[in-house]
């Protein structure tokens, strides 16, 4: 499997530059996902990697070899699209084969690579219908299936779950996290949605108005974000984000808002010690606040209940700190009514600090 390297990439639009100097570098059999939200720049980039899009500046390096000024079918590469992109007058089997018999391959090689992929993705019973007579989800896996009878050292996924419903994304996902596992080439993947990031990504790349935000494992992003966009795109319910001031006092340090007052942690208040400015924004995700009536001051938040969306296990409470909104994620057993005040302990070790001017954390 190669190893691909973006260096310096550039994307202009007549007088518009839509990225901006973006380095990256992936490693063999990695599953990469380029997330962020429209516009930042993430299918602009797959796509230019493909040779759908033509670079501005900079170069795209395939082990060790530059590919930016190559055709598309000179980059051994196959790429699923969001449309699914099938010959509706073929049926599965001609259109996974397609590439091979353009390719001339002989009939028998061809059907074995047809019955190989077809089996990989769960089609052998479905070879003699047309695409008209599929769902959804079928039709995505023809069209994976189709990438991957190419044999191709690459494979790129631009936003391929998009058009499924809730319900079949889901099967999907793992259907496709599977296929990774067996498959073992370079992979990378175009999506909006965070979810599909964190549960196929062997490494997120986090993108937003043209730049690279951050990169690494999905651990790494969720628990260790660089900066306040990186932490309120990845999880679900998103981070809470409260405004607050950095306090000394004696040996603690504490941050306080408007109805708030949280003593920070050895490792936090280190931080905040050096932060040149005492402006800051507490980070706290929702599945870190626990519901404890008994909790001290200093290590809470009081927050008042304003709507509660039961989802089974778990319900999503909506709630207000002072003139803010928080978010608070618990299970659905725990006792609480509307317009009710409950405490929630803060695990100090679980907090984020943010620079409220950059938004960089600190």
């Amino acid at each position: 499997m190669p190893e691909i390297r973006l260096e310096r990439l550039v994307k202009r639009y007549g007088d518009v530059e839509v990225l901006h100097g973006i380095d990256l570098q992936l490693a063999d059999n990695e599953f990469t996902v380029l997330v962020g939200p429209s516009g930042c720049g993430k299918s602009t980039t797959l796509r230019m990697i493909a040779g759908l899009e033509d670079v501005s500046e900079g170069e795209i390096w395939v082990d060790g070899r530059p590919v930016s000024h190559l055709e598309p079918k000179d980059r051994d590469l196959a790429m699923v699209f969001q449309d699914y992109a099938l010959y509706p007058h073929m049926n599965v089997a001609q259109n996974i084969s397609f590439a091979l018999r353009l390719a001339r391959r002989s009939r028998a090689e061809i059907d074995a690579k047809v019955r190989e992929v077809a089996e990989m993705v769960g089609l052998t019973d479905f070879l003699h219908r047309k695409p008209g007579a599929l769902s959804g989800g079928q039709r995505q896996r023809v069209a994976t299936a189709r990438a991957l009878a190419k044999d191709s050292a690459i494979f790129l996924f631009d936003e391929p779950l998009s058009n499924l419903d809730a319900k079949l994304r889901g099967q999907m996902r793992a259907e496709l996290a599977l296929m990774s596992q067996s498959v073992q080439k370079n992979m990378i993947y175009v999506t909006h949605d965070q979810i599909e990031a964190m549960t196929l990504a062997d490494r997120i790349v986090v993108m937003h108005g043209g730049y690279i935000q951050q990169q690494g494992t999905p651990r790494d992003l969720f628990e260790r974000p660089v900066n306040k966009f990186v932490a309120g795109f990845l999880g679900m319910p998103p981070m809470n984000f409260l405004a607050g001031d950095i306090e000394v006092v004696g040996d603690d340090v504490f941050v306080a808002g408007a109805a708030f007052r949280i003593r920070l942690s050895d490792a936090r208040a280190a931080a905040a010690r050096k932060h040149s400015s005492r402006a800051v924004t507490l980070g706290i995700r929702p599945s870190d606040l626990k519901y404890d009536p008994d909790a001290e001051a200093g290590s809470a938040l009081k927050l008042n209940v304003e709507v509660s969306e039961y989802v089974g296990a778990q319900s999503v409470l909506l709630c207000r700190c002072g003139p803010e909104r928080a978010t608070v994620e618990l299970s659905s057993e725990t006792p609480m009514a509307l317009g009710a005040t409950l405490t929630f302990a803060v695990n100090p070790d679980r907090v984020h600090l943010f620079n409220r001017g950059t938004e960089v954390a600190l």
